[in-house]
């Protein structure tokens, strides 16, 4: 039974953490464009509106995307409760790639979403009427 607290607790780790930045995320970007925290993609440093609009929009893409996986993880470990050693440490890594699969997933929409919002320059574009 050990084990398995041990694996639920670490399946649950990207989860909360994407919870608890996509929450961060969503109130405040941070305040300087910088390389060594938050959404750091080419187009999402263009500027501060670019900085701002990324992390807003994957911060709720997190928010969604990590309450689903906790939710999951829960139940999925759940199945496991007094599975041998092997099963629980199996099952745990598949889950643990699938979540991280999914950590990653949001940058795609998001740099669509910043393209379709920003010319290359990283401006507003127009909106048509």
């Amino acid at each position: 039974m050990g084990f398995w607290i041990f694996m639920l607790c670490m399946n649950l780790l990207i989860p909360l953490l994407m919870i608890l930045f996509g929450f961060c995320f969503i109130r405040k970007a941070p305040k300087e464009i910088n390389f060594v925290f938050g959404y750091r993609t080419e187009m999402s440093m263009k500027n501060k509106d670019t900085w701002e609009f990324a992390h807003k929009y994957c911060g709720k893409l997190w928010l969604i995307t990590g309450t689903i996986m906790l939710f999951l993880s829960i139940v999925a470990m759940c199945f496991l409760i007094g599975k041998s050693e092997d099963v629980i440490g199996n099952a745990g890594l598949i889950i643990s790639l699938a979540e991280i699969a999914l950590l990653i997933i949001p940058i795609f929409p998001t740099e669509r979403a910043l393209k379709r919002t920003f010319d290359k320059n990283g401006n507003r574009k127009e909106r048509e009427s």
